[in-house]
C-alpha cells in the first residue's frame, strides 16, 4: 500500500508544472482525496455521483471504465512519483472506477447502490486473491488494478444479493 517507492528518476520536471498539477487534480479527484480521514470512502462516493449523473446506458459506463483505468494509471505513475509512495492514500481515482465496475450491468436503485458501495469498500478493504497481487503491478497500474480487481469481487457478491433478493422475497 502507502510504501516508500525506489528511487526513480522523475519524468515530471517540477511538482508544480502543469501536467503534474492536472495529474494531481485527477488522481484526488479534484482534491478529495486530500480529505484527513478515509479518503478511500469519499473516493467511492464520488464514484456513486459518477454513476448516478452518467446515463444508464451499459456501453457508456464500459467506455467510462476504460477511461478511467487509463487516465487513472497515468495520473497514478504521477502521484507515486510525486508522493514518493506506492499507491499513496491520496489518490482516489481507483476508487471511482471501482464503483462503476462493482455497480456494471447491476439494475439497482438507491437501495442497491447503497449496497454496492459498501461490498465494494469491503472487498477493497480486504482485498482478496488475486486482488492483493494487482497492487505489486508496477506504477499507475497496479494502483488502479487491485481496486477494479476487488470490484469485481463486489460486483458479483452484488449479482448474488439481488438474485438471492430477487428469489427468496417475493412480495406475496
Amino acid at each position: 500500500m502507502s510504501e516508500p517507492i525506489p528511487n526513480r528518476e522523475s519524468p515530471i520536471p517540477n511538482s508544480q508544472s502543469p501536467i503534474t498539477v492536472l495529474a494531481l487534480a485527477v488522481a484526488t479527484v479534484g482534491g478529495i482525496g486530500y480529505a484527513p480521514v478515509a479518503p478511500g470512502t469519499f473516493g467511492s462516493i464520488a464514484g456513486l455521483a459518477v454513476w448516478w449523473l452518467l446515463p444508464a446506458w451499459a456501453v457508456v459506463h464500459a467506455i467510462a471504465i476504460a477511461i478511467l483505468f487509463v487516465v487513472g494509471s497515468w495520473a497514478g505513475n504521477v502521484a507515486e512519483t510525486h508522493f514518493q509512495k506506492i499507491d499513496p492514500g491520496q489518490v482516489i481515482i481507483d476508487e471511482v472506477m471501482g464503483m462503476l465496475i462493482t455497480l456494471f450491468l447491476n439494475p439497482v436503485g438507491w437501495a442497491g447502490a447503497l449496497l454496492a458501495f459498501f461490498l465494494f469498500r469491503l472487498f477493497d478493504v480486504i482485498k482478496p486473491y488475486p486482488s492483493n497481487r494487482f497492487e505489486a503491478l508496477p506504477g499507475g497500474i497496479g494502483v488502479m488494478a487491485d481496486d477494479g480487481m476487488a470490484a469485481v469481487y463486489a460486483n458479483l457478491a452484488l449479482r448474488a444479493c439481488l438474485w438471492t433478493s430477487a428469489h427468496f422475497f417475493r412480495p406475496l
